[in-house]
């Protein structure tokens, strides 16, 4: 006899949810001294980091660390990203989205969830680059001014497309119900997976049908 399958389903191992909660905590540390460097009005954010002497040593550091951890996040799930038929399917839907609704036979990511995660990858590397050519007292004089000026706009204006694309991350994983539970505790429900994520659910019921068999 097969025995009845467990109601919850594992989405994030142990690893991805640290590395994922580490990377907010990074972000939330260079983008909130970041807008201190931006704006004069909001120069008092620096002291996030101690002091702003020490905020603009700390910054890029902080800045590099949460790339490395990102390249992590990216190597394990950029397969799972890249744009499929039924993403088209699931942006015609649009206005059933919007009403919790889903359309779609869905993978592990909607196209939703695939735009955050490219959109971020574009905006890290373009930080990192960036940061890298205005970097003082390490890199800057090797470049000139012109090149710094332009590094200077496009670090702007790419951790500003940064916070935009977070913002709409987590106000995602507000709106699905149930989604900040996975990168809390690492798991949802079968109905869960089942309504969001379709294809996905019959891969690991597919997956979990010899073990189930050699159970029962």
């Amino acid at each position: 006899m097969i025995k009845k399958p467990n109601e919850k389903i594992i989405r994030y191992s142990a690893s991805v949810r640290i590395n994922h909660w580490l990377m907010v905590i990074f972000f939330l540390f260079t983008a909130i001294s970041g807008l201190g460097f931006f704006f004069p009005s909001l120069n008092w954010l620096m002291n996030i980091l101690g002091t702003p002497q020490l905020a603009r040593v700390l910054h890029p550091l902080l800045g590099a660390v949460m790339f490395v951890l990102f390249v992590g996040m990216f190597v394990r799930y950029f397969k799972h990203n890249f744009i499929e038929k039924q993403d088209i399917v699931w942006a015609k839907n649009i206005g059933k989205i919007l009403k919790n609704e889903e359309a779609g036979d869905v993978g592990q990511y909607n196209l939703g969830q695939k735009g955050v995660f490219w959109l971020a990858a574009v905006c890290l590397f373009l930080l990192l680059v960036s940061g890298i050519i205005i970097w003082r007292p390490y890199f800057a004089d090797y470049f000139p001014i012109p090149i710094i000026r332009l590094a200077l706009l496009l670090h702007s204006v790419a951790a500003i497309g940064l916070i935009m694309t977070i913002i709409i991350h987590v106000y995602a994983a507000i709106w699905v119900k149930g989604s900040i539970r996975a990168m809390v505790e690492g798991w949802v429900t079968r109905a869960w997976a089942k309504k969001h994520h379709p294809r996905w659910y019959r891969e690991i019921v597919e997956r979990e049908k010899p073990r189930q068999e050699k159970s029962g």
